[in-house]
């Protein structure tokens, strides 16, 4: 899916994504929700970088991406951390963890409610007694503006990255155009994307936490907007609001 930006990811979201406050807030929420919260799993864990700083915060941190380049700039940027290569609805390690994460959207790139039903049943199956999933969903549907176009750049060590994002909805499916511009010392070059993301309302998602065995809660704010989802295996007392990161 990144084949064309997977080396240039962090220098084009580290200008507008904070990871460094969403790691706080996430850490705050698991020691809330579970004094004892030490192992994490991140479902799509990009290049590694939620994983590195919760690490900071005191967690042992393992991850799961389906793209190779990522798990190899993932276990470059946290040498402790154990990260696999594998699909978020079909993968089955022999560890379990008292948190599983997927963070970022990542769970709309599955596109139908019965992957995700899988990708849930395989979060389960991975937690730890009394373990907790925390999940950042992608929007609902009539939640995005099709007109919409971005822009973003990052400049280091001599390379600079800009791109220019455009967005087609058809029918349950966001459709995200990526164009890139990457100019180094051997000139520049272009490149495109297409990233492909279901889109599912907070009644469809709860209802396929349930059907997976899972009791969820929602935050409609979430770590930026998007919204949170808290899971857990039997029944419990909910979810209240994540903290703001502090200022």
């Amino acid at each position: 899916m990144f084949s064309a930006s997977a080396e240039f990811y962090d220098l084009i979201y580290s200008t507008f994504k904070d990871y460094a406050g969403e790691a706080a807030q996430i850490a705050s929420l698991l020691r809330r929700l579970n004094p004892h919260c030490q192992s994490v799993l991140d479902v799509a864990c990009g290049t590694g970088e939620h994983a590195r700083l919760l690490a900071a915060h005191g967690f042992v941190v393992d991850g799961v991406d389906l793209d190779p380049a990522f798990v190899h700039i993932a276990k470059q940027k946290h040498p402790p951390g154990r990260f696999f290569e594998a699909d978020m609805s079909d993968f089955h390690l022999s560890h379990r963890y008292d948190a599983v994460l997927c963070l970022f959207s990542s769970i709309g790139y599955l596109q139908t409610l019965d992957r995700i039903s899988r990708a849930f049943t395989c979060f389960r199956e991975h937690l730890m007694p009394g373990g907790v999933i925390v999940l950042e969903p992608w929007f609902a549907p009539g939640a995005l503006d099709p007109q919409r176009v971005s822009r973003d750049a990052g400049e280091a060590n001599g390379i600079r990255v800009s791109r220019v994002s455009r967005l087609e909805i058809v029918g349950r499916l966001s459709r995200l155009h990526f164009d890139y511009e990457i100019t180094d010392a051997s000139g520049t070059r272009r490149s495109s994307e297409v990233h492909e993301l279901g889109l599912f309302t907070r009644a469809e998602l709860l209802r396929t936490f349930q059907e997976a065995g899972l009791h969820a809660d929602h935050d409609p704010k979430g770590l930026s907007d998007r919204g949170l989802y808290v899971a857990r295996i039997g029944p419990w007392h909910g979810l209240q609001a994540a903290p703001s990161a502090p200022s």
